[in-house]
């Protein structure tokens, strides 16, 4: 019984072996990976980001109008920037003034 699973082994060893280097002579004549899925997704993570500051941008003005009637929304100062943010009239001044 020993020397059948001794025997059992070996040839699981030596086909292990006898695999490896046929898949390692195959492999440079592989197909590359697809960037499909990779690029799916910053696809779709971008359109998200772009949807969700429509959204955020619309609630803004909307509890504004409830604020003030009547009233031109200013522009909605950014959420994730902490350096200067001039605004004069509606519009950006030059990072000098």
């Amino acid at each position: 019984m020993a020397s059948y699973l001794w025997r059992k082994y070996a040839d699981y060893v030596y086909s292990k072996w006898e695999k490896t280097i046929l898949w390692d002579m195959v492999d440079p004549y592989r197909r590359p990976k697809s960037f499909t899925p990779l690029v799916t997704i910053y696809i779709l993570a971008f359109y998200t980001g772009v949807i969700g500051s429509a959204i955020t941008e619309q609630l803004y003005k909307e509890k504004y109008w409830e604020d003030h009637p009547g009233h031109v929304v200013p522009l909605m100062k950014p959420k994730f920037y902490y350096g200067p943010w001039k605004i004069l009239k509606g519009e950006a001044l030059p990072p000098d003034q």
